[in-house]
Formats: structure tokens, sequence, C-alpha cells
């Protein structure tokens, strides 16, 4: 059998693809409220839609216990698999690449983590490269090296309606949050080296749906491109900005995802949130 490619389940994976290239998906641990269960699995979108709304959420996130990961690596390999490509959120954000580092120092060389540096299809994206090369019979190591290769030609861009929630999860400083706050400005950020990263400020929703076009654009290059778009709870938005996509970049645009964010980045990004994730092909 091939190797065997496992991500978690803040890459945002449309769920074809999971199916489609076998891609194993381990759920984040989520508390909300005092209560703890698996992102996708016990809170799902539009569970965190519910208790944002209700104005009444206290959430936090954990990563996956290395013991977690390290049985399912063995069930990969057990099954037949020739070895295991874990590939998770930027170790900048969260402490699921350690976890995964844990875990395959006690299975052994068969298993090989990547840091996606990254998030959402950011990180779906690299996940999704390997998986391609694994159905072809490559092996371990040009799996690992062609995940590195992507997470260096995808940048990721989003807005979100207030700081509030990135700060309160030490993804982002206090500082920066306070001048947004102040300000009352809808900021513009990026992932830069594994980081949240305040790249732009504006004054409206509508000027920030111009600035991710223009950064969109910018990222595209000349070449083929995929994006992804991200939401939480706001599809009209998603919708405007693919038939903007679908356009701007005609047959340049060979995969439009678009999909709602879990439960993770919905904790810690908030209401309004709206991004888009430029992988440049090859």
């Amino acid at each position: 059998m091939s190797v065997a490619v496992v991500t978690d389940s803040t890459a945002c994976l449309p769920a074809e693809l999971r199916d489609r290239y076998d891609i194993t998906v381990v759920p984040i641990p989520v508390t909300v409220n005092g209560v703890t269960g698996e992102e996708g699995i016990d809170f799902t979108p539009a569970d965190m839609a519910t208790a944002f709304a209700a104005r009444r959420v206290e959430v936090s996130t954990s990563r996956p216990a290395p013991e977690t990961l390290a049985n399912v690596y063995q069930d990969l390999l057990d099954s037949g698999h020739t070895g295991v490509l874990s590939v998770h959120l930027s170790s900048k954000l969260s402490g699921t690449v350690d976890s995964a580092t844990q875990a395959a120092a006690a299975i052994g060389d068969r298993v090989h983590v990547v840091d996606s540096l990254d998030a959402g299809m950011g990180l779906g994206f690299c996940a999704l490269a390997a998986a391609t090369e694994a159905t072809k019979g490559r092996s371990l190591s040009h799996a690992a090296t062609v995940a590195t290769q992507t997470k260096h030609r995808t940048h990721t861009y989003f807005y979100v309606d207030t700081l509030e929630f990135l700060r309160r999860g030490g993804r982002i400083s206090a500082a920066s949050a306070l001048v947004g706050t102040a300000l009352a400005v809808k900021p513009i950020l990026n992932i830069d080296d594994g980081k949240v990263i305040v790249r732009d400020k504006v004054r409206t929703s509508a000027r920030a749906l111009a600035r991710l076009r223009e950064l969109i654009t910018r990222s595209a290059g000349e070449g083929s491109i995929d994006i992804a778009l991200h939401h939480f709870d706001s599809p009209e938005q998603t919708d405007e900005l693919g038939a903007w996509a679908r356009e701007a970049f005609g047959r340049r645009l060979k995969r439009l995802f678009v999909t709602e964010v879990g439960a993770v980045v919905a904790a810690h990004c908030g209401p309004g949130l709206l991004g888009a994730v430029v992988h440049r092909r090859l």
C-alpha cells in the first residue's frame, strides 16, 4: 500500500477530497462553555454560530494528545501502509506539531511530520499535494518534500470583524488588538512564517473585500492557481468572492473550494471571518 497522509481538522478539507485521497483527519479538542469535545464531531460550525449568536460563549482549544496520534499512525502502518506523513497546523499557532513529533518518535522512522506553518486550506493544500503523490506510489521522503514545497507557494489572507478573539486566544498581540478596536477598523490579516500578522486596516467590509481581491491577484502571479475560500457564518460573502475569482482568473483557476471553518478557527477568529488561500501551481 501507499504512504498514508494524516492532517488535523483545522485543514478545512472538503469531504470529497478527504475521501478521494484517503486523507486521515485527526480532530482538534475544543471546549465550549465548559464542555469538551472534538472539532467536526461534537462541535460543528453551526454549533459555534449558535453559541456566538447567544453572546455567551467561552471557548478554548487544545492539541491532540501524542498517544492519540501515535495510535492513528500505528493503525495505518498495521493496515499495510508503507509510511505515514503527518502534516499539521502551524507550530506557532498550536502545539499539534509538537504532539505529532512526540508520537512519531514513539513509532519510528516510518512516520514523518511536516509543519505547514499555515492554517485552513493553507494546511489543506500541503496535505492534498502529499496525498496526490502518495496515490502515485511515491516514497515518504518525496511526499514530505512536496508538502514542504507546497507551503512556499501558498498564501493565506483573511479579515475579521474584530481582533478581540485572536487576542483572547493569544494568536495576536494585545497592542495590535487595541489598535484595531480603537480605530473601529476591519483588519486584513495574513499568515506569515506561521504567525498571524495584521497586514492592513480598512474602514468597511466593502473595502476589506476589495483589499482581499487585490491580495489574491498579487499572490496569483501569472500561472495556474487553486483558490480556497473560508467563512464563518457568512456564506454570501464567499459566494460573491468566488464569482469574482472565476471571472478574474478564467482558465487559470483550476480548482475553487468553498468551506466554512470549523470550531477551532471560529473560536479564535469570531463571527464575520472571510478568508482566501491562494495556491500557485508548478
